[in-house]
Order: structure tokens, then C-alpha cells, then sequence
């Protein structure tokens, strides 16, 4: 077992863990000290009432977080459970019509052109 020292609320206190579980315990002290230093600066507080308040704070919060999990949790089945909309069909054409158009225009320059030479050599 590993012995950490923690600070909560201005206070420290050794608890210990097992190995490799030491960053995952700081982590959550830190949590409860955030929550106990706004009641730590309303007054002082006994040590028992702080770890109290501010465990009883983070479990509201807790409980406020897992009824907004199951409300979406709710709305994802819903979505889930709907039938996925009808594959939209979309054309695209192949040949855009400005290119048609230039391809036109070329031709009728080119038959001109043949014309001409026909008539020069004619």
C-alpha cells in the first residue's frame, strides 16, 4: 500500500491507496479541496462538518451530472430506435452546360476555318 499526503480545505491528511493509484487519489482530493474552499473562506469550519459539506456539494453535483447521462442516454435510444431517412437521390451532370456551350462555339469556329480552306484551295 502506498501513503499519500493530501490537502483538503487547508488541511492535511495521509491516505493510503493501493500502487499506482496515487495520481488517480490526487486527482480526487483536488476535486474535494475545490469544493471545500469556499467553505473553508465562509468561516471555520470543523474538520468533520467541511469534509461533509463539500462531499455532500460533489455528490449534488454528481447526481445533477448522472440525470443529465440518462436524459441523453434517453434521447440517443430515441434517435436509434427512428428509421434513418430515405437516401436522398442527387443528380449531377456529367457535362457541365458552359462547357457545352465552349465545345459549340469551337466547332462552328472550326467548320468556318474548314470552309475558308476549302474555298482558298477550291
Amino acid at each position: 500500500m502506498a501513503e499519500v499526503q493530501i490537502v483538503i480545505g487547508g488541511r492535511p491528511f495521509s491516505v493510503a491507496c493501493r500502487e499506482g493509484e496515487e495520481r488517480f487519489l490526487l486527482a480526487a482530493a483536488q476535486i474535494l479541496d475545490a469544493e471545500a474552499q469556499p467553505l473553508v473562506a465562509q468561516g471555520r469550519l470543523p474538520e468533520a462538518r467541511m469534509l461533509l459539506m463539500a462531499g455532500l456539494m460533489l455528490a449534488d453535483r454528481t447526481a445533477a451530472l448522472q440525470d443529465e447521462i440518462a436524459l441523453l442516454k434517453d434521447r440517443l435510444a430515441q434517435a436509434e430506435a427512428c428509421p434513418a431517412p430515405a437516401p436522398e437521390r442527387i443528380e449531377v451532370p456529367v457535362i457541365a452546360p458552359q462547357v457545352v456551350e465552349t465545345l459549340a462555339e469551337l466547332a462552328a469556329r472550326a467548320e468556318a476555318l474548314a470552309d475558308q480552306i476549302e474555298d482558298r484551295a477550291g
